[in-house]
C-alpha cells in the first residue's frame, strides 16, 4: 500500500511514517500543508491520503479543505482525517459523499496502533473508519435548535415576522429595504428548512418553529 501524509507537527509525521513503515505500508509522500497534498495526491495516485485537519497557514480547517479538493481531482482517492478536534462542517462533507473510502478519527486513537492500522487498510480498501466521538458530535449537531443557525438580523426579522408585521412594516421598522427584508426571509425559510411552497405557508411555519422554540 502507497500513502500520502499531510501532517505539519514533525514528531508526528515521522511517528505515522514508522508506525506504516512497520506495517509495510510505504509512505510516498510526506508534507505539512494543504496545497502539497493535493500536488502530492496527483504526481503520486495514492491508495490512501492520511490528513490533519489544522495545517498552515491559519491552522483551521485547510487540511480538511484540501482533502475535499483532493478528493475532487482524484476520484474515489480514499481519505483517512485525523484531528484533534471535530470540524463538523467539513466533516459532513467529506463524509456524506458517498463513495466510501473516508474516515474520520481524533488523534488520541493514533496511541492505540491496532486500531490506527485497522483503519488505514479498511479506508484504503473503501471502507469507512469514524471515530465514536465524530459520530456522537454529528448526530448532537442534527439535535441543535434550528434557530440557532441564524444571524442576529435574521433572528430579528424573524421576530417582527411573529408580531404580524408584514414585509414593508418589517423594512421601516429596521430602517432597510424591501429587497433586504425579503432576503433575509429568504435564508430564514432555507436555514429552517422550509421547502418551497406556498410563502404564507412558510412564513407561518417559520413563525411556529420561532414562537414554539
Amino acid at each position: 500500500m502507497r500513502v500520502v501524509i499531510a501532517e505539519d507537527a514533525v514528531l508526528l509525521r515521522e511517528g505515522l511514517q514508522r508506525l506504516l513503515a512497520d506495517d509495510d505500508v510505504e509512505t510516498v509522500a510526506a508534507v505539512d500543508n494543504g496545497d502539497d497534498l493535493i500536488e502530492a495526491v496527483q504526481r503520486h495516485r495514492p491508495d490512501l491520503a492520511i490528513v490533519d485537519v489544522r495545517m498552515p497557514p491559519t491552522f483551521t480547517d485547510e487540511g480538511l479543505r484540501a482533502a475535499l479538493r483532493a478528493r475532487q481531482l482524484v476520484p474515489r482517492l480514499p481519505v483517512l482525517v485525523l484531528s484533534q478536534y471535530v470540524e463538523e462542517t467539513y466533516a459532513v462533507e467529506l463524509l456524506s459523499g458517498g463513495t466510501g473510502g473516508v474516515g474520520y478519527l481524533l488523534k488520541e486513537r493514533v496511541a492505540d496502533v491496532a486500531e490506527f492500522l485497522d483503519a488505514v487498510r479498511r479506508v484504503a480498501s473503501g471502507g469507512t473508519a469514524i471515530d465514536p466521538e465524530v459520530i456522537s458530535q454529528l448526530m448532537a449537531r442534527g439535535r441543535r435548535d434550528p434557530l440557532e443557525s441564524l444571524t442576529p438580523r435574521e433572528s430579528e426579522v424573524l421576530g417582527l415576522m411573529a408580531q404580524g408585521l408584514t414585509n414593508g412594516a418589517i423594512a421601516a421598522r429596521l430602517v432597510v429595504s424591501h429587497g433586504a427584508v425579503e432576503k433575509h426571509i429568504g435564508n430564514i425559510f432555507a436555514k429552517l428548512g422550509l421547502e418551497a411552497s406556498d410563502t404564507e405557508h412558510r412564513r407561518v411555519r417559520a413563525v411556529l418553529t420561532y414562537l414554539g422554540r
